[in-house]
């Protein structure tokens, strides 16, 4: 297991109630998906945030991480992939419960591309469920085996652009009928006009949904 880190934005009150973890995408980092952390947190003034770099770094990249190399959307190697970096995605999560003393029901998981993958990949394999999952542009990996091994049922949004020539919408609508298969459900929306990035009805959306769930409104 390689032990992850990457920048965090603390609760404007000092005192944490709630955690946000975001998982970047291929060839990113933390401090991007902290850009989107930057653009909620006026609006969760309770809410501490974090957004680790992944454990690998991307060959040709220069300050470009990866969860898993990437596979042309084999679904064998994502399924890899995703079992592969696990272990760094929780142990992440549960420090950062434990550095701000936060129940696992305190924890919302965001993702994006790549990190959707992870955030549903984790997510869903924790002991307790976390408060929520949103995912923006990404994948379910490995929906075969997820009934088996499912242990908890969180709310879930995911979120794609219509446009993405990256990880094809089709991906989210795939991943929507992996976990209704599983014995579980989400709720996805469809951007329309946007690529493979967040459009402004996506973040509006994800904000919303961030309030509801840990307001317990979605339980």
């Amino acid at each position: 297991m390689i032990l992850i880190d990457g920048p965090r934005i603390p609760p404007r009150g000092g005192k944490a109630k709630k955690l946000v973890v975001l998982f970047h995408g291929y060839g990113s980092n933390g401090a991007d998906l902290a850009g989107l952390a930057q653009a909620w947190a006026p609006d969760f003034p309770d809410v501490a945030w974090a957004s680790p770099n992944a454990p690998e770094p991307v060959p040709g990249y220069p300050g470009g991480y990866q969860w898993f190399p990437i596979s042309r959307l084999d679904p064998v190697a994502m399924e890899a992939g995703a079992r592969s970096a696990h272990a760094s995605a929780e142990q992440f999560l549960k420090s950062e419960l434990k550095r701000w003393e936060l129940a696992p029901s305190d924890l919302a998981i965001i993702g994006f591309s790549q990190g959707t993958m992870m955030a549903l990949h984790a997510g869903l394999r924790r002991e307790a469920a976390p408060a929520a999952i949103l995912g923006y542009s990404g994948a379910l990996a490995g929906p075969e085996r997820l009934a088996q091994e499912m242990t908890c049922k969180p709310p879930i949004l995911l979120i794609h652009g219509d446009h993405d020539d990256v990880l094809p919408v089709g991906m989210t609508l795939m991943a929507a009928q992996g976990l209704a298969a599983a014995g579980h459900g989400a709720e996805f929306h469809i951007s329309q006009g946007i690529p493979h990035s967040i459009g402004p009805d996506g973040l509006e959306l994800g904000g919303r949904f961030l309030k509801a769930a840990f307001a317990g409104r979605l339980a």
